[in-house]
């Protein structure tokens, strides 16, 4: 308490009560940015799950392609399959080799 009536002394009402709200914004502000940090996170963690299954299910589609391919005895798109990164994308080698 001596602080605070020492503080105001020296500076002044109005400085001494600014400094304080600065502070207590400061804090505020520091709550705030935690929880978006954490919220911002959580969302990164979805959008790579979101990213692995749709390039889990382009390797099953083009599986269901030559498999249908194959059963009616049709050549499947071999240009399309090339194209595809179905066991290697971004550097990431795909572990389920249907």
């Amino acid at each position: 308490m001596e602080q605070a009536v020492g503080l105001i002394g020296d500076l002044g009402l109005p400085i001494a009560s600014g400094l304080i709200m600065a502070y207590f914004i400061f804090i505020i502000m520091k709550q705030l940015m935690d929880g978006l940090v954490s919220e911002i996170k959580t969302v990164q963690g979805i959008t790579s799950m979101l990213i692995t299954r749709a390039s889990i299910m382009n390797n099953d589609m083009i599986r269901i392609d030559v498999i249908l391919s194959s059963a009616l005895n049709i050549s499947p798109d071999l240009e399309r399959i090339a194209r595809s990164s179905s066991f290697v994308e971004d550097g990431k080698i795909d572990a389920r080799r249907d």
